[in-house]
């Protein structure tokens, strides 16, 4: 069987793939997409609860690669002021987007319909083609090529392969990266609900003792409440007996676990259930191979920055392709997977490791940790440029390492 030849092997098909490929094409490169998923799962992505948090820079990046103006309307959520509290503390700090000059910190949009409209653009390109249903079961990395090879007997050549599937990425594995993993011992429940309080589109992260709870608002009130996507993460044991409440029975715990403060819930939703898993790759590349999006870095949710800094490792991994065939040099050449390997490390390294900070204090129940964070909450609260550091930093307003690339052209 002749190999199928081509310049870049995308494994995964998930966002983060389907937008490199995107920012790809019309660059004269072959853009190969291999998934294990069946093509009708991709086209039409089952909603999974996940309600993903866009910065400004995530937004502009989606329009350059015509994906924003697939999404539904009513799909796209602004938030615009963020809360943050402390077990039983009345205390809380208050993050408002008027303070970074823009009318809102970033966007909610259901990970689903990312997922959608991604696959739509991917495949609105002429020279991205996806085997879909397709296992790989081997991965050969030359100086010259790296080959992939299928349950089915089919292999790939290419001169660039990307790995973008998943923080448990079996590519990553078989290229011998290490990958520092943390397991957080927690499960996180999302699900949508309707309340009866107004949210005034703001997001609460609320510490509470022996859970950690997030409120995201999800749009304007409908005839029967405001509607908000509920998070709750407890240790698995606990989690069980939150899963096995009957409807009624889970929209009264989560009122409860709320103090009241959304009011009755008026209705819930499916609920979904992850298990918390931090990773962070120790390389992003190998001879030929770039890891991209989850499979280089896996982020715990509590700073919404996951599938931003995936974006930010496709942008930055198109850059260097895009620029390397424009001036007709090796598109896989390990200077330029050198350099964006510490350009994505720089970009990646200083949030994961204040994330794993933040996490392990704020979920510390000892008395030192409470009285500490209260002490760090109050202090903030009264900080306004610290504040509006916090607040440019959501809304990913001139973070380091920002540059304006040749994505800008991707699609046109």
């Amino acid at each position: 069987m002749d190999p199928i030849h081509s310049d870049v092997t995308i494994i995964g098909a998930g966002p983060a793939g389907l937008c490199l490929a995107r920012a790809l094409s019309g660059a004269g490169l072959r853009i190969v997409l291999v998934e294990r998923l069946p093509e009708d799962a991709l086209r039409a992505p089952a909603f999974d609860g996940r309600e993903i948090a866009l910065t400004h820079r995530s937004r502009t990046l989606m329009q350059r690669l015509d994906l924003w103006r697939r999404l539904p309307v009513d799909e796209i959520h602004p938030l615009r002021h963020a809360h943050v509290f402390n077990g039983d503390s009345p205390h809380a700090m208050r993050i408002a987007a008027d303070s970074t000059g823009r009318d809102s910190l970033g966007f909610l949009v259901p990970n689903h319909e990312i997922r959608r409209v991604a696959f739509e653009a991917a495949l609105d390109s002429n020279d991205v083609t996806l085997l879909a249903s397709a296992k790989v079961v081997r991965i050969e990395r030359h100086a010259d090529r790296a080959e992939v090879h299928l349950d089915d007997g089919r292999r790939i050549v290419s001169r660039l392969l990307v790995a973008a599937d998943s923080r448990f990425s079996e590519t990553r594995r078989a290229a011998g990266i290490s990958t520092r993993m943390f397991d957080f011992g927690r499960s996180m429940l999302v699900c949508r609900v309707t309340q009866q309080e107004p949210h005034h589109d703001t997001a609460w992260e609320w510490f509470d003792h022996a859970q950690t709870l997030a409120l995201l608002p999800l749009g304007r009130a409908t005839p029967h409440g405001h509607r908000a996507s509920v998070v709750l993460t407890l240790p698995a044991p606990r989690m069980r007996e939150v899963q096995a409440l009957d409807d009624e029975g889970f929209a009264r715990d989560i009122a409860q676990r709320f103090h009241g403060r959304l009011g009755r819930i008026e209705s819930v939703g499916e609920r979904h259930v992850y298990p918390l898993v931090g990773t962070y790759a120790d390389r992003f590349v190998a001879e030929r191979l770039a890891l991209i999006g989850d499979a280089a870095v896996g982020m715990h949710p509590v700073t919404a920055h996951g599938f931003n800094l995936g974006l930010l490792g496709v942008e930055r991994l198109a850059d260097e392709v895009l620029a390397a065939a424009a001036s007709g040099a090796d598109i896989g050449a390990g200077a330029l997977l050198a350099r964006f390997d510490r350009g994505h490390r720089r970009a990646t390294l200083p949030l994961y490791l204040a994330t794993r900070g933040i996490v392990g204090l704020f979920t510390d129940d000892r008395w030192p940790a409470r009285r500490l964070r209260a002490g760090l909450l109050r202090a903030s609260e009264a900080l306004t440029p610290f504040k509006r550091l916090l607040a440019a930093t959501l809304a990913d307003e001139g973070r380091p390492g920002r540059r304006r690339g040749r994505v800008a052209q991707a699609g046109d």
